[in-house]
């Protein structure tokens, strides 16, 4: 089983900063992928950014040269620094964990998600 904690987000006006931060607390598995999404109003979860356990980057094509995702493996955490933040970034920011074991192969765990909100 695995359990995700999530933090930061909040309220910015359009330029500013803000970061999020999630942690996984694992038994026996290992996390091949660790990743942020965005779920605005009536929209589906789409991908912010994600790191893979061995440094593979990717990043959403809105967030490209803004956003920038780090992960400590030590303590499976990743930390999602976003600049010069716009409306459009607006909405619920969940923290979405890929888990495997051998015995039951890959699954996905989502955080609760946190709200960022950019005013203009």
């Amino acid at each position: 089983q695995v359990q995700l904690v999530e933090s930061g987000g909040g309220l910015v006006q359009a330029g500013g900063s803000l970061s999020l931060r999630c942690e996984a607390s694992v038994t026996w598995e290992t996390l091949p992928t660790m990743a942020w999404y965005r779920q605005t109003a009536g929209n589906q979860r789409d991908l912010v950014a994600s790191a893979g356990r061995f440094g593979e980057i990717v990043y959403g094509d809105s967030v490209k040269g803004r956003f920038t995702i780090s992960r400590h493996n030590a303590n499976n955490t990743i930390f999602l620094q976003m600049n010069t933040l716009n409306p459009e970034d607006t909405g619920v920011y969940y923290c979405r964990v890929e888990a495997y074991l051998t015995r039951t192969g890959n699954k996905l765990y989502w955080g609760q998600g946190t709200q960022v909100t950019v005013s203009s």
